[in-house]
């Protein structure tokens, strides 16, 4: 089941604990981003299967950076964070083309797996 990921998340922290849940659950995690150009940039470098996208970024808005990806050739599956509900980005989440969103407090291998399914 090995599945790339690239985490794009401003506080280093999350990436270091996303990291590290992601990887006891099997996956290979292959590149970190503190911004959406530099996610961007990793994306189309790494190539990951799975972005795991903050919502909300220094630079870009992840809705943004989203957008983006979703129209590459050949596009990862995205899918959306925050420390926030999902709910309060309302119906965002649905129109973006992403994969799905979960919170911050809620990842889990398990958690992006059923997404990815």
């Amino acid at each position: 089941m090995p599945t790339t990921i690239l985490i794009v998340d401003d506080h280093p922290s999350f990436r270091t604990s996303a990291r590290r849940i992601l990887e006891d659950a099997g996956y290979d995690v292959i590149g970190e981003a503190g911004d959406g150009q530099a996610g961007l940039a990793a994306a189309r470098s790494l190539r990951p299967a799975v972005v795991l996208l903050d919502v909300q970024l220094p630079d870009l808005d992840g809705f943004d950076v989203a957008a983006e990806l979703v129209t590459d050739a050949h596009p990862p599956a995205v899918v959306m964070t925050s420390s926030r509900d999902g709910s309060d980005f309302g119906g965002l989440v649905t129109r973006s083309g992403v994969r799905g969103f979960l919170a911050k407090s809620e990842l889990s291998g398990e958690a992006l797996a059923a997404l990815l399914s």
